[in-house]
Formats: C-alpha cells, structure tokens, sequence
C-alpha cells in the first residue's frame, strides 16, 4: 500500500494548511539531497514533495480524503460512499477466490461464498462496469497488459528549487535548470516572472515524471527562493533598507536620493528625525502582476563623519555649548 501522506509530512487528517506548509519546509530542508548525504534522502525528499503537492491543493486533498491512494483514478463525478461500497464489494469477490480474469455478474442467488446478493446492491451488478473506470481494469477504464491490473497511471510531480537575488525578483529572470530522471538528465530554460516572492511555486506542466502508457506527465513545481541581499531585507513584497543620513538632514530636513531595485527615488527626511525612523515609499517593494504592490521601506540610520575638520570640530563645539538637547532624555 502507498504511503500515508498524512504520515509523510508527520501531520494529522484535520491540520490546517499552514500546519502542513511548516511541515513541509522543515521536512525539505532536512531532507533536501543537496544538504542530506544519506543514500535515501532523495527518495524521501520526493515522498515529502509528493504529500505537500497533493495536501497543499484543497481539491486535490478532498479527493485523496475521499478515495485514498486511488484518488488519481477514480473519475471526477464518482461518488464516495459509492465507490467504498464498490471496492468493499471487489475486495470481497476476490477474497472469495475470484479469477483475476473473469468477467463476474453477481445477481441475487448467484454471490460468492459469504458473498453479497441482490439484497445488498440490487440486481445484475457487473463488476467491471461498477470498477472499470476506477481501478484500470478489463472495463472501459482500461488495462494492464495482463488483461487486469492497473492501468494507465499519470507520472508523479516533482519540485526543485531556484535561487534568484532581489533585483531578479523585482524585474523577471531566466534560470536553465539541470533535472535527472530515468533517461539521464535534461535541461530546461525557465521564465521567472517579476514580482515573484520567497516560497512562490511555479508550474511547469508536464515537466514532471512519466505516465505509464498513455497518461499524462506529471508536472514540475519550481520553488523561488529570493538570496540574502546586502542592501535590501524582503517581507513578502515589502522590501527595507538603511538609509544613512547626515546629522544635520535629519535635524533640519531634506530630500535625499535613495536606490531601490526599481532605481533611484526621492525620499523627503521631515526635520527632527531619528535614527530608526522608517519612510515608506509607496509602491516601490516588488511588483504584483495580480494585485498591488510591496512598498519600500528605507529607516534612517544618522552618521557623522569618522574624522572632523578643523571648521566642522569648531561649529560642533559651537553647536554643543549653545543647544539644550539631551539626547539621554525620553522627552
């Protein structure tokens, strides 16, 4: 039986979505091949992969609830309490000693030992096309090449990470990634949009693993993680930086130039201000193609110079004898 996916990411039925994120990034970290040298990491890490794509996806996990590792197969107007009724009964007929084989019609008087009757699901129930397009059996759903079994089976999804720095978030970028897979590894040239955040997952149809027979592939969730920037600090669009200022801008007031990703702004310093002082510029965090923007925030950080000149050591001097201010004060 497949793995539990509950199991695998270590939550209960019932967790919330952001329970099941924190999951699967702690898990992912932990388990990522490029950190995990264990032989069995990579494995594990897709299993992880794997369970947060199907639980993450709210449809996709009341399908899995519903039918359990099936959920792939079973058609999408399949009725739950249906289907259980049906596998219970398929469980039943093959406990019996069912020909993998036959074509069963199971009327009332003619069950298998133990069996069912009409009185159970009515008359003339056929197996096959009860089950046919939910197991990938001899029926309509089609077969495996024994005339049972499973049939066609879509190609699981696979997840990878790229890196990008700030300023590729901000305007777009294009990263050619490196995937291995059953027929040696292939490369593939991949648009990152601008305005994309840390953790935004990208969907690469059909780049993910191979269906069997005629099924469709997986597909490929490309994880953005944004670097640690020397300048900038991202929240989700938000982006902060420091913003030093001289003593006397930030007494008296000024404009002042500021670089941002977008390029350069205009900040107005009001006068009076302090260090740590935080001045937003609205609008100029990271894009959203969807919805607005982040905003730029830029916190004042007040220098003075390392080494005076004779005037500037006079008009502080100056300045220090006729000025009240305690700057030890709270008031």
């Amino acid at each position: 039986m497949a793995q539990d996916f509950y199991e695998v990411l270590g939550v209960s039925r019932d967790a919330e979505p952001a329970d099941i994120q924190r999951a699967y990034r702690r898990l992912a970290r932990q388990n990522h091949p490029d950190v995990n040298k264990h032989s069995d990491a990579e494995e594990r890490f897709k299993e992880i992969a794997e369970a947060y794509d199907v639980l993450s996806d709210p449809e996709l996990r009341r399908r899995y609830d519903a039918f359990g590792e099936d959920f792939r197969r079973v058609p999408p107007d399949t009725d739950p309490a249906a289907w259980r009724q049906a596998r219970t009964y398929a469980d039943a007929g093959a406990g019996a000693g069912a020909s993998a084989g036959a074509r069963g019609r199971w009327s009332s008087g003619a069950g298998p030992s133990g069996g069912f009757g009409a009185g159970d699901f009515g008359d003339d129930i056929d197996i096959e096309d009860l089950l046919g397009g939910i197991f990938g059996g001899r029926g309509r759903g089609g077969r495996g090449r024994d005339g049972w079994g499973p049939g066609p089976v879509p190609g699981s999804d696979h997840e990878a990470e790229a890196e990008v720095s700030v300023e590729e978030a901000y305007h777009g970028t294009e990263r050619s990634l490196t995937i291995s897979g059953p027929d040696g590894p292939r490369t593939l040239d991949v648009m990152i949009p601008a305005g994309v955040v840390d953790g935004q997952r990208i969907r690469l149809r059909g780049q993910g693993g191979k269906g069997s027979g005629s099924a469709a592939a997986g597909d490929l969730y490309l994880v953005v993680r944004i670097a640690d920037h020397p300048r900038y600090r991202v929240e989700g669009r938000d982006l902060h930086a420091l913003l030093p200022v001289a003593p006397w801008e930030a007494a008296l007031g000024a404009s002042v130039s500021v670089d941002t990703p977008g390029g350069a702004a205009t900040v107005k310093i009001p006068a009076g201000s302090s260090s740590h002082r935080r001045l937003r510029l609205k609008g100029r965090g990271l894009p959203n193609r969807r919805g607005k923007p982040g905003d730029f925030y830029a916190e004042l950080q007040i220098r003075v110079p390392g080494t005076l000149t004779s005037d500037e050591q006079r008009l502080f001097e100056e300045l220090g004898k006729v000025s009240g201010f305690d700057a030890r004060s709270r008031r």
